[in-house]
C-alpha cells in the first residue's frame, strides 16, 4: 500500500511538473512572438543610424582629405614662390650671399715715371674693372662686389675725376673686387692669354688674385628705379 501511495504521489508530482513546464514553455513563446517584432524593428532603426552615421563621417573623412591635400599643394606653391623670390633677389643683388670664389685687389703703379711716360698707364680706370666684372661674368661668376659694392643689373661703373662711381657710391684704391663662382674657372678665365688682367700687369698695375674656400658679399642697399621699362603684362593691360 505505501509503495502504491507513493507511485500515485510520484505521478502526480511528475503530471503537475509536465503541465508547469508546458505553461512555462506557452508563456515564453508568447513573450517571444510578442517581443520579436518590436526587438527587430529596433534593431533595424538602429543599424540604419549607424549606416547614416557611417556614412556622414565618411563623407567628412574625404572632405577633410581633400582639404588636406589643397594645404599641401598649397603649402607647395608658397614654398616654390619663396624659392622663386630668394633666386630673383639672389639675381638681382638683393640678399647677402656667400660661397666659394675668388678676390682680386687692383691698386695704382708705384712705378716712378720717366719723361715722356703716360701717367695714365699705370692708373686703374673704370673701364678696367668693367672689363675685367665683364670677363668673370663671361666665367659664371654668379655675384660681384667691388669694394662691398654688390653689382646689379643697373648698376653703374664710371669714372668720377680722380675716383670711380660704384652704385653712385665714390670708390678709391685700392680696387677689391669679390667674386662668387667656380674659383678654378674664375682664375682661368682672368689669367688667360691676352687678357685684361695681364694687360693691367705689363702696364704696371698691381694686382693680386686669390681663392678663396668661402666668403661673403653684401645685399645691394639701393634703390632700384625703373622710369621707362614696366612689365609686358602690366603695359599690356594698360593698353
Amino acid at each position: 500500500m505505501r509503495n502504491r501511495s507513493a507511485q500515485i504521489t510520484i505521478a502526480v508530482i511528475c503530471i503537475i511538473l509536465g503541465i508547469m513546464l508546458a505553461i512555462q514553455f506557452k508563456t515564453q513563446e508568447n513573450i517571444n512572438d510578442t517581443l520579436m517584432p518590436g526587438r527587430m524593428e529596433e534593431l533595424s532603426q538602429q543599424l540604419y543610424e549607424v549606416t547614416k552615421q557611417r556614412d556622414t563621417l565618411a563623407e567628412e573623412v574625404q572632405s577633410l582629405r581633400d582639404k588636406l591635400q589643397n594645404i599641401r599643394q598649397d603649402n607647395q606653391a608658397m614654398a616654390d614662390m619663396h624659392d622663386e623670390v630668394i633666386k630673383a633677389n639672389m639675381a638681382a643683388g638683393k640678399v647677402a650671399v656667400s660661397g666659394p670664389g675668388i678676390v682680386l685687389t687692383l691698386n695704382d703703379s708705384t712705378h716712378t715715371l720717366q719723361t715722356g711716360e703716360n701717367p695714365n698707364y699705370g692708373i686703374v680706370h673704370d673701364y678696367d674693372l668693367l672689363t675685367l666684372v665683364n670677363e668673370m661674368r663671361a666665367s659664371g661668376a654668379e655675384a660681384i662686389a667691388i669694394n662691398e659694392q654688390r653689382l646689379t643689373a643697373v648698376s653703374e661703373i664710371r669714372c668720377a675725376g680722380t675716383l670711380i662711381l660704384v652704385n653712385w657710391v665714390r670708390i678709391g684704391p685700392p680696387y677689391v673686387i669679390k667674386a662668387i663662382g667656380d674659383p678654378d674657372m674664375l682664375t682661368s678665365g682672368l689669367n688667360i692669354r691676352g687678357g685684361h688682367l695681364e694687360t693691367l700687369k705689363i702696364l704696371g698695375v698691381q694686382t693680386n688674385l686669390q681663392k678663396t674656400d668661402n666668403m661673403e658679399l653684401p645685399g645691394y642697399n639701393g634703390i632700384m628705379k625703373f622710369t621707362h621699362a614696366v612689365p609686358v603684362e602690366q603695359a599690356n593691360e594698360a593698353q
